[in-house]
């Protein structure tokens, strides 16, 4: 009986072509992928600005939902009972921040001259003093002139980008539902289950570690308040209101609201400056050493190093958006890194 003749093999140059398309293809669409998020990383940065909103109005919404309330009302009432606390707020303690942080505006140049004079009184302050006169530039009002506007447009800006997020996070809380199943579906089939678990995992260690922030922030606002008012420092609102707000932003926020607190102190006196200082050391202390260990219970919360890395790393890459969301962007990180990566290194059970 004759054989069947075999089929006949491609051509080599056609397997080769063929097989190295195939293997070329994943890595092509993930460079076209990576130079498209770089080209709109500002709007990234928005989505996941607006996404961490979401995540907020699903966790308080999340309890009422639990006692049977549909997610249709519980959303609405979230919503609504967030913008009557602000309303309350604003109407206990609105206009009294307004005129100290106007009056904070009108403290600062004194504060300037003021820390000016208290290093004239050192040989090494006088130093830094005729450095930094030799390296601005005198009378230059055009720059300052340019500066204000880029300032102005900057404001206007922000002020559109906040609005724009608050909208994106309402509809992201209204139905995640619709977005997840439409982020898993661009994963391959066999990998779906996998991307449900990364998902779950990235929303709950995002939202613990947001709802650990929130207490630090409020924490830290509290104390520097009492503090200062038990000193007698002037401002006392408007300054403890910065200090909470600055203590989202990891390590150089708390940097930044105590130079400011000892700068407006030292306009009334070294004396003050000093208590202030003493103030900003001792809440950051209790926020170190009391309030972050109960936290930490419950809460995500990142190696100090991994911290300070992740406000440098993602400010050079993001610039401001990467300064202020570095350490939810380093939680994202390494959820995805523990999940997509250790987890596969680990034995099996």
């Amino acid at each position: 009986m004759k054989e069947a003749d075999p089929q006949p093999s491609p051509p080599t140059s056609q397997r080769a072509g063929g097989g190295g398309g195939g293997r070329l293809g994943p890595w092509l669409l993930l460079l076209g992928g990576a130079a498209l998020a770089w080209v709109l990383v500002d709007v990234l940065m928005l989505v996941f600005a607006a996404l961490l909103f979401a995540l907020v109005l699903r966790a308080l919404a999340g309890p009422l939902e639990a006692r049977g309330l549909s997610a249709r009302l519980s959303l609405p009432l979230v919503l609504l009972a967030l913008a009557a606390v602000l309303a309350g707020a604003f109407w206990l303690v609105g206009a009294g921040a307004a005129e100290q942080l106007q009056a904070l505006r009108d403290t600062l140049p004194r504060a300037w001259a003021a820390f000016q004079r208290w290093l004239g009184d050192y040989t090494s302050g006088r130093w830094l003093q005729s450095l930094w006169d030799s390296a601005r530039p005198l009378d230059d009002w055009g720059r300052l002139a340019g500066l204000a506007t880029g300032t102005l447009n900057a404001a206007t800006g922000a002020i559109g980008a906040f609005v724009l997020l608050l909208v994106v996070g309402i509809y992201l809380a209204a139905d995640p539902g619709t977005y997840r199943r439409g982020l898993v579906t661009l994963v391959p089939p066999a990998r779906r289950p996998q991307a449900e678990r990364t998902l779950d995992a990235a929303g709950r260690n995002l939202s613990r570690w947001l709802l650990g922030q929130a207490v630090s922030m409020l924490v830290v606002g509290l104390l520097t308040g009492i503090g200062l008012a038990l000193i007698g420092a002037p401002l006392v609102l408007s300054l403890s209101l910065i200090a909470g707000l600055l203590e989202f932003v990891p390590y150089f926020g708390p940097i930044v609201s105590g130079v400011l607190i000892v700068g407006v102190a030292l306009a009334e006196g070294e004396g003050l400056a000093l208590q202030a200082l003493l103030v900003c050391l001792a809440v950051q202390q209790a926020e170190g050493y009391v309030v972050q260990p109960l936290v930490q219970r419950w809460a995500v919360r990142l190696p100090p190093v991994l911290g300070m890395c992740s406000v440098l790393v993602f400010g050079v890459l993001f610039g401001l958006p990467g300064v202020l969301l570095a350490m939810p962007l380093m939680v994202l990180t390494m959820t995805l890194v523990n999940e997509l990566y250790v987890r596969r290194l680990e034995p099996p059970d």
